[in-house]
């Protein structure tokens, strides 16, 4: 499997079982990458040295290498705020950190991207706010020291744009970027997340983008909600997102990182089915968009 990107997937969209995620991405997807979020039902921050070791014992027998720890550095309320409507009721991807834990989080980020050698470290800029303009300069200040101490750890932070955060557009992150001129900070650039805040990522969102701070990409497709909601998952060539065009303008603009897929959508009945499913079709629009050559 040929690509100028390093084609991955985020292991517990598969299942909490490392060993057996490894092998389907690797002996069946025909990877060489894969994106650590969590494991045998933990968080990845919260893995010990026994469950770390075996971990990299689990992708040195699968010949897999990390694009990145995906961390949910960040991903909290803004002190001395209203509590944001995204605010979870219950922890996510069994991460139930506190903002006052944030330095903790970072630093063990950075611990854990050594040990799994890594450069990259994703993070958020916290539960989205009704009204995030008086809190944005104190924010991009966050988000800017972290990156400079990542970055003395020769670590870069990537950025994703999350529906549920402050940046979850192309638009938003266009000027959060400016605002924060840092390269030790970049981009997790996810369409998916772009279009459920009601954007189209491709091409407007992604017109907007410095190209050359896109550090990472997350792949989904999404397509509009039913019953009220405003959107909901789909397999990737499912739904609403040109997934071919905005391979081909990664390509064309240069990009040789990793695009991972992030399944979320469900309806396949079990993660993994559905992992396998949303596969399929990425690896179609793939071959379509001339990047991956099997």
């Amino acid at each position: 499997m040929r690509s100028p990107f390093q084609i991955s997937v985020i292991n517990d969209e598969i299942s909490q079982d490392f060993d057996h995620t490894c092998a389907i991405a690797a002996r069946e997807f025909g990877m060489q990458w894969i994106e650590i979020r969590g494991m045998w039902n933990k968080n990845v921050l919260k893995l010990d040295a026994n469950e770390i070791a075996e971990a990299r014992r689990i992708l040195e027998k699968y010949k897999l290498r990390v694009t990145d720890i995906a961390s949910p550095l960040f991903k909290v309320d803004w002190p001395a705020a209203p509590k944001s409507e995204f605010s979870p009721k219950r922890d996510q991807f069994n991460a139930d950190f506190t903002y006052e834990q944030q330095d903790e989080v970072l630093e063990r980020s950075i611990e854990l991207a050594k040990a799994f050698r890594t450069h990259r470290v994703r993070c958020f800029d916290f539960w989205r706010l009704a009204d995030p303009a008086p809190h944005r300069a104190a924010i991009n200040q966050k988000l800017l020291e972290a990156a400079t101490k990542a970055g003395k750890h020769k670590v870069l932070l990537v950025l994703e744009n999350e529906f549920a955060c402050n940046t979850a557009t192309g638009a938003e992150a266009a000027k959060t970027l400016g605002a924060i001129p840092s390269s030790d900070l970049m981009l997790n650039w996810d369409p998916g997340n772009a279009a459920a805040r009601g954007e189209r990522p491709y091409p407007d969102g992604y017109s907007l983008l410095p190209k050359n701070r896109i550090g990472h990409c997350h792949c989904k497709d999404a397509v509009p909600g039913k019953n009220g909601k405003e959107y909901d998952w789909a397999a990737m060539g499912h739904g609403m997102i040109d997934w071919v065009a905005q391979f081909r303008a990664l390509k064309m603009d240069g990009y040789k990182h990793a695009v991972s897929l992030e399944t979320h959508w469900r309806g396949a009945g079990t993660p993994e089915e559905s992992t396998r499913q949303s596969w399929a079709g990425m690896k179609e629009l793939m071959q379509k968009a001339g990047v991956l050559n099997i």
